[in-house]
């Protein structure tokens, strides 16, 4: 019985970081987000800031984007980097969507 359980231990030890290391690896070489993205779209997801819809988005003011939000997850150097929002996918550092929030 002790042996099972240390075999299962192990493994699922091996299995968590393995889901790590390729969430890690995703999100630095992931999939850039489409403006035509049915999140996207519903959020308001624009790559250029600046062509946000400002009568649909009245929230939006100059100089927010995806690098000053509280959700990006790269460098504020970064052209593009992860957010939580899209599944990880990579949001422009430049861009804009209605969920932004500053950061602290």
């Amino acid at each position: 019985m002790q042996h099972k359980r240390r075999t299962f231990l192990i493994g699922a030890a091996g299995a968590a970081s393995a889901l790590a290391a390729s969430r890690f690896a995703f999100a630095q070489g992931g999939t850039p987000l489409s403006e035509s993205d049915p999140q996207a779209q519903a959020l308001g997801y624009k790559a250029d800031a600046t062509k946000a819809d400002k009568a649909k988005f009245p929230k939006y003011a100059a100089g927010q984007t995806c690098s000053t939000c509280q959700l990006y997850q790269g460098k504020p150097t970064d052209a593009a980097g992860p957010c939580p929002l899209y599944q990880n996918k990579l949001v422009a550092s430049k861009g804009w969507c209605s969920a932004w929030v500053k950061k602290p």
